[in-house]
């Protein structure tokens, strides 16, 4: 899985980075917390979960080069679950999300031993919807307007992944991201 890319610890000299990315008008307007994050107000968010158990961020990274940040929140080992999210660098290539959900649930079900992942979407955020779906993914429910921007409510679409279901799924959408990166096996 190689031609995929990987999921690789974070650096230290790469929070900068991946601040930039957060803060990318694209990448914000997708969020819950949309404000442009400061240096220093990001530096003390990750030194907060280094000291945690229950999170995990790696970077995404094909062909030597960062192109996104995968992140498991809420990590229960006790029910085997977890939340996620990801996001990739503004200048990521095609296809580059499919291939980092892809990787997200190897590790979610392989080295984090999850027996359900799942995550919120804004309403708004279709295609992310859609991708979530096309691996596997089914909306458990609408949480009805409950996060309000400005002045208007928004809808959120919680979505969730059994590990039966992505074991399912899998080697359909590793062939599918195989030929769609033209490379063979």
């Amino acid at each position: 899985m190689q031609q995929l890319g990987q999921l690789r610890p974070i650096e230290q000299h790469e929070l900068e980075l991946m601040l930039d990315w957060r803060n990318a008008p694209n990448v914000r307007a997708n969020m819950y917390t949309r404000h442009e994050i400061s240096l220093e107000e990001h530096l003390a968010w990750w030194a907060r979960v280094q000291k945690r158990d229950d999170q995990q961020y790696f970077m995404y990274e094909a062909d030597d080069a960062p192109l996104g940040i995968v992140g498991f929140v809420g990590i229960d080992k006790t029910s085997e679950n977890s939340s996620w999210a990801f996001y990739a660098s503004p200048e990521a290539p095609k296809g580059t999300g499919s291939k980092m959900e892809f990787l997200a649930l190897e590790c979610a079900f392989n080295q984090l031993a999850l027996h359900k992942l799942y995550c919120e979407v804004l309403a708004f955020n279709a295609p992310v919807i859609k991708l979530h779906q096309k691996f596997g993914f089914s909306v458990e429910g609408i949480l009805r307007e409950h996060h309000k921007i400005d002045d208007t409510f928004i809808d959120i679409y919680r979505l969730g992944l059994l590990e039966t279901e992505w074991a399912e799924k899998r080697t359909d959408m590793l062939n599918k991201l195989i030929k769609l990166s033209g490379k063979s096996a």
